[in-house]
């Protein structure tokens, strides 16, 4: 039985890394429907969501079921709780790729972004790419280290989300709905990158038993 259980556990992880490589991947489809006004791209990463959404809540039930009936103990006791919580995580990483595309395809077939924050933009797309894709390496491999030093990644997000309010709030000759819209779209990739690195955060305490600080792992 607890061969079987443990299988399951297994199971459970790989599907969780599985839908964090989708919600990368929907973030990366998102990009190009903003940068390139992709009317087909946005619809297909709002429509593709359902598949992170229905693992995320597989991955939830399971987590419960395991919690209930097998009297789990220490470190699988946290990996079970881990689930639960990267569940919460990786579904949302899918809903902010979705946030970014709904803004893409309102203003369809208009380009959302002036032409000067477009560059900032693009590598914010790639910084959530490949933060997501580092996570889902995590998850499959269980590396503490490399989990922890997801923040490096954060900062470089937090970085161009800087960049980007300075760009807004000097001089900013756009319009407000730009202005707006830049704002907010900022904000779905610095989140993104925040729950990517809740990932580490998350593996850390799995494997060790301590859970870091948020500060020496994420910010928020």
């Amino acid at each position: 039985m607890r061969n079987i259980y443990h299988e399951q556990l297994d199971s459970l992880g790989k599907e969780l890394a599985r839908a964090c490589g989708l919600a990368g991947r929907a973030m990366a489809r998102a990009t190009r429907a903003l940068l390139e006004a992709d009317l087909a791209e946005a619809e297909g990463v709002i429509t593709d969501h359902r598949e992170i959404a229905a693992v995320s809540s597989r991955a939830e039930s399971t987590a419960v079921s395991l919690l209930a009936l097998q009297q789990p103990v220490a470190g699988e006791l946290r990996a079970i709780v881990s689930c639960l919580k990267l569940a919460s995580d990786i579904d949302r990483m899918g809903g902010l790729a979705v946030h970014v595309a709904k803004i893409a395809r309102r203003r369809h077939p208009r380009p959302v972004l002036p032409e000067p924050i477009r560059p900032l933009f693009a590598e914010m797309g790639r910084v959530a790419e490949e933060i997501s894709t580092t996570a889902r390496d995590v998850l499959l491999s269980g590396d503490a280290e490399t989990g922890a030093q997801l923040r490096q990644h954060d900062d470089a997000m937090d970085d161009l989300h800087d960049r980007l309010y300075e760009q807004i709030l000097d001089d900013w000759p756009y319009g407000v709905q730009a202005g707006v819209d830049a704002a907010l779209l900022g904000r779905f990739y610095e989140r993104f990158a925040d729950h990517a690195v809740e990932i580490g955060r998350r593996v850390v305490f799995e494997v060790t038993g301590t859970l870091p600080p948020e500060q020496e792992v994420s910010t928020y």
